[in-house]
């Protein structure tokens, strides 16, 4: 049994994440009750905080690294104690030790992000090789908006699926957009969540760096974690841009009548409302408005929906870390999208794409549901 050791850098580090507000939780267990991670094994959240409260940290514990940062405990609490800052802050003090507590997965993951610019090991260069063939401008000064699609779909062919899609709705909806390509990096959000918190930073400062060289006022992004990091995060590191996740901006285009659609898409389908668009956000009507305007589409909830909505499993990190089989709140959502009857499972973020084509694929559902971005069925109902 790991020994629970009294560490003064966690406490120091608790403190400076969450300040008094860590003193206020009485251990009402509330957090504990709403955490995802209860309805497939065991999560004690209120002792997890109980021990931040000590500064006792157990620097092999493997619930260290399980908060997804799916936000819904910290809606829950009644003394608004800053639950993800409490875990952010335990894990940059694991991490400050070496690699040595930090799962595999993720010290690979911090690597490539720190020596390529993104988390899957690919060539920089390589960045904007999923724009080949659709005539994308370079972004230059005087463009209105810088498209940024994130690691995922910048190099992983299922998520550049995504990114090509929206250069084709962006380009008929008449937008003025570029791309930077192999010079950006990645926002940084997922190794922030995961306690590495001067990468991000570095990160950060790079990008902040380059988007100011270039002219950047405006960014649209497809994923809720590049989307939270630009309009939240990056404001503390002097980067203040305006940012719109790309369903805000076709539901204006929507409701001015700029867009419209020409094909009917026939199929039941069911909205997943990602943590970082949602609860993070607060964006919950405009995806439900983009797929009702769809002809012929057929919109159901699922239970748990809106800011209920039941986390992916990818977010703080998680994405890059294996969860076992048995394990996966992904496999949760889709039996929930199969059990309203819809054909299609529908999100805005590469993550839950990822976590949701996994949870199909290795359960044999294949035939019964697939599995859409947003922007996806924009394009095929365009």
């Amino acid at each position: 049994m790991a020994v629970l050791t009294p560490y003064r850098e966690a406490v120091e580090a608790v403190e400076e994440a969450g300040g008094e507000a860590l003193k206020l939780c009485y251990q009402c267990g509330l957090c504990t009750g709403i955490c995802p991670w209860n309805t497939v094994r065991s999560f004690l959240v209120r002792r997890m905080l109980h021990e931040s409260q000590l500064g006792l940290v157990d620097f092999e514990a493997e619930d260290t690294w399980l908060c997804a940062t799916c936000r819904a405990c910290v809606d829950r609490c009644p003394r608004e104690v800053p639950i993800i800052d409490v875990m952010r802050a335990l894990r940059r003090t694991i991490v400050g030790l070496g690699v040595g507590y930090v799962p595999d997965s993720l010290r690979i993951t911090m690597k490539n992000i720190s020596a390529l610019g993104n988390p899957l090991g690919e060539a920089r260069e390589a960045r904007a090789a999923w724009a080949e063939g659709l005539d994308v401008k370079p972004f230059a000064s005087g463009t209105e908006f810088l498209y940024f699609p994130c690691c995922v779909q910048a190099y992983d062919p299922r998520g550049q699926k995504i990114a090509r899609a929206m250069v084709g709705i962006l380009k008929k909806a008449g937008m003025d957009f570029g791309i930077l390509g192999a010079e950006q990096s990645c926002c940084g959000e997922s190794v922030r969540k995961a306690g590495n918190e001067s990468l991000c930073e570095s990160l950060a400062q790079g990008n902040i760096h380059l988007f100011a060289e270039n002219g950047v006022t405006k960014i649209i992004t497809t994923s809720p974690h590049c989307y939270h990091t630009f309009k939240n995060e990056y404001p503390e590191l002097g980067g203040n841009f305006e940012v719109i996740h790309y369903t805000q901006y076709l539901a204006g285009l929507i409701r001015e009548g700029r867009l419209k659609f020409t094909k009917e898409i026939n199929k039941r389908v069911t909205y997943h409302d990602p943590c970082y668009l949602g609860r993070h956000n607060g964006i919950y009507d405009e995806p439900r408005l983009i797929l009702e305007s769809i002809p012929g589409l057929e919109l159901v909830e699922m239970p748990n929906s809106g800011q209920n909505s039941l986390c992916c499993g990818g977010g703080g990190g998680r994405i890059w870390m294996e969860t076992k089989k048995g394990e996966r709140f992904s496999d949760l959502r889709v039996d929930q999208a199969i059990e309203v009857g819809a054909s299609v499972l529908a999100t805005a973020c590469p993550y839950c794409i990822a976590n949701f084509d996994d949870s199909v694929l290795t359960s044999d559902k294949g035939e019964i549901i697939e599995v859409k971005d947003v922007a996806e069925l924009v394009e095929q109902a365009i």
